[in-house]
């Protein structure tokens, strides 16, 4: 089968659910509220495209290129990202909802979080040295022998992880936020 090739197209309010959309090649695409739940992207390509408001609930990304995508306002609930193929991988997320997904040792050195819900999300033995996680609700996230170093969670929230079992040189942390980094020691700490 041939890789079907599209460039510079922008699609719009399309339901690609549950579609098999394997072995394509989208380069500076654009895709507006289409719909991409459950379906089966494997071993295609996106390069330098824009998703807005766009549904990948349950997708297959097995082998899938993402090479300086950008998602805005999407949904993209469990969808394991470590599967996709690790050349050139680069994301940026804004107004997202990335809840139960899994960067599982994915590389994502200086990726930008935005303004998302990362609920449940795994990033184990993940790098995200230089990391923006802006505005973030990062309950029960799962940070384990991970690379946060120079990683920005100053506005981030709601985030836990042993500091002892990740690297975190350099990291930036809010007052508030120091919480998180103690909670393995069940202790009660008080703001005023």
């Amino acid at each position: 089968m041939d890789t079907q090739l599209h460039e510079g197209i922008k699609f719009e309010n399309k339901d690609f659910s549950e579609q098999e959309l394997f072995e394509r090649e989208c380069v500076k695409c654009t895709f507006i509220n289409c719909n991409f739940s459950k379906s089966n992207l494997r071993s295609s390509d996106f390069m330098d495209c824009t998703f807005t408001g766009c549904d990948f609930s349950l997708a297959v990304l097995n082998n899938t290129g993402l090479k300086n995508v950008t998602f805005r306002a999407c949904k993209l609930m469990g969808v394991n990202f470590s599967a996709c193929n690790s050349f050139l991988f680069s994301v940026t997320f804004f107004d997202c909802v990335l809840d139960y997904s899994s960067f599982f040792q994915k590389k994502m050195k200086k990726a930008v979080f935005t303004s998302c819900s990362i609920k449940e999300a795994d990033f184990q033995e993940t790098d995200l040295s230089m990391a923006v996680f802006n505005n973030c609700d990062l309950q029960n996230a799962t940070f384990d022998r991970t690379i946060l170093e120079k990683a920005d969670f100053r506005t981030a929230i709601n985030y836990a992880f042993d500091p002892e079992l990740n690297k975190i040189k350099k990291a930036k942390f809010s007052y508030h936020g120091i919480a998180g980094l103690l909670s393995k020691y069940d202790i009660d700490i008080e703001f005023e």
